[in-house]
């Protein structure tokens, strides 16, 4: 019986074999790494604890502060066209002129391609900081990703010490844990939206996620510690008064389908919409820029004159608006939550295209205001409402379907674990069917053998 043949590689020597994550672990220089881990965790946490705050602060002195300053009694609903001009005018050079683009394009969703340049990271900052503060329908969470992971890799290249390519990345993937630790209401949810992005399983999610965990702890302690210190907020996603879930029933099985299915259509039209945006502002991108944040301006000002309701409810990333909404949802007829939902959509599409920041809060915001306005028809409550659309239209946009269910679970408390089953088959119908009508990426052409030549030696 002839045995397999062992796999060479084109010169002829047999692969390199790729290391063992048990044999890691045990290593000593694993223990290093959690070490570093554990230090660089407080610095980065502090430093994504400042930006939010000053992001927050940013928006409440030009949103607020700086109308009544001019003389106007509240803020005009007119308000957001030239402060989002102002966005376009800072945004727009910053990714034209200073390297790394102002980071990654939230129109392409997440995707893993390592710890941030340092020669970036100002880039990145600014970017995210004028398109957050001054009402971009963006979120923070990828800048966050993104700068905790090259502040990790700039401390770590202070040290003046060579660590292999694996151990850096490591390192990196830390820092971004530990950004994000408490921004999503849990370390545990910054952790599944990192292991997800990864694509890693098996012994070797775990070795990555060990470093990652306790920077996310020790990261969680620091916001903490910093809301108690300052007095300035813990900047978590949190919903206050969650009104009580009734256990599912058919009905509601039946609106689980109808939430992941209309999620899946909209978050496909949404993806499809911003990359065809994009292409249009890339090669202008100056003064499209300008354009893309008049236009966010001129969808907050119809949204106000049309509903009544003020312009800050639809603009920003709609983090610090969810709870409100909830609260106050029976303030909202099923009119003005429906023209909420297609206006936040659109400039949404538009924010994406041409700012900087993520799709993760717009995207929850989108399907909790649809959940509550279709539980004004028979069958369907306002929390599982609110937990079905959140779930699903979060797969529909992250295609990451267990981050998506703890994104929905996790935030209702208690009554999480009540509307779980729901969210559950709103999730999964939502992912199956996103998959589905998403086109298949197009595979870079084959060069032919006589073109490429003979390989170099």
């Amino acid at each position: 019986m002839t045995s397999p043949s062992r796999p060479v590689e084109p010169d002829g020597k047999p692969p390199a074999t790729a290391p063992d994550p048990l044999s890691l672990v045990r290593s000593r220089s694993y223990v290093i790494l959690l070490l570093i881990a554990a230090v660089l965790g407080v610095p980065i946490s502090a430093a994504a604890f400042g930006f939010l705050a000053l992001v927050n602060k940013l928006q409440s002195l030009t949103y607020t502060d700086l109308p009544q300053a001019l003389g106007f009694h509240g803020t005009p609903n007119w308000w957001p066209v030239p402060l989002l001009a102002v966005a376009g005018l800072l945004v727009g050079p910053i990714i034209r002129y200073l390297p790394g683009n102002g980071g990654h394009e939230p129109a392409h969703g997440f995707v893993a391609s390592g710890p941030t340049p340092t020669v970036n990271l100002p880039g990145v900052a600014l970017a995210a900081l004028a398109s957050l503060a001054l009402g971009a329908v963006i979120g923070p969470e990828a800048p966050l990703i993104a700068l905790g992971s090259g502040l990790a890799v700039a401390a770590l290249r202070l040290t003046r010490k060579s660590l292999p390519k694996q151990a850096t990345a490591l390192v990196g993937a830390s820092g971004s844990f530990a950004a994000i630790s408490t921004l999503l209401g849990s370390p545990l949810l910054g952790a599944f939206l990192l292991m997800e992005m990864s694509g890693f399983g098996g012994a070797v999610l775990g070795a990555v996620l060990v470093p990652g965990l306790l920077a996310s702890g020790i990261g969680a302690l620091i916001f903490t510690g910093l809301d108690s210190w300052t007095g300035l907020g813990t900047y978590s996603l949190t919903l206050p008064d969650v009104p009580h879930a009734a256990t599912p029933d058919a009905a509601g099985f039946g609106w689980a389908l109808l939430i992941g299915a209309a999620a899946a259509l909209l978050g496909v039209g949404i993806r499809w919409l911003a990359l065809h945006l994009l292409k249009l502002v890339e090669p202008r991108r100056l003064t499209a820029t300008v354009l893309a944040g008049v236009i966010v301006g001129v969808i907050a000002l119809l949204y106000a004159e049309w509903t009544g309701h003020p312009a800050s409810g639809l603009l920003y990333s709609g983090q610090s608006a969810l709870g409100p909404l909830l609260t106050a949802n029976a303030q909202y007829s099923a009119g003005a939550l429906t023209v909420l939902v297609a206006c936040k959509t659109v400039a949404y599409c538009v924010s994406m295209a041409a700012f900087r920041g993520g799709p993760v809060f717009p995207a929850m915001f989108v399907g909790a205001a649809g959940g509550i306005a279709l539980s004004h028809l028979p069958g369907l409550g306002v929390t599982p409402g609110l937990a079905m659309g959140v779930g699903a239209m979060s797969v529909a946009m992250l295609k990451l379907p267990m981050t998506s269910l703890l994104l929905a679970t996790l935030l209702l408390g208690r009554d999480g674990l009540t509307v779980m089953p729901l969210v559950i088959v709103a999730v999964v119908v939502s992912y199956v069917l996103t998959l589905r009508l998403t086109p298949p990426p197009t595979a870079a052409p084959a060069t032919e053998p006589d073109a490429a030549g003979p390989p170099s030696r």
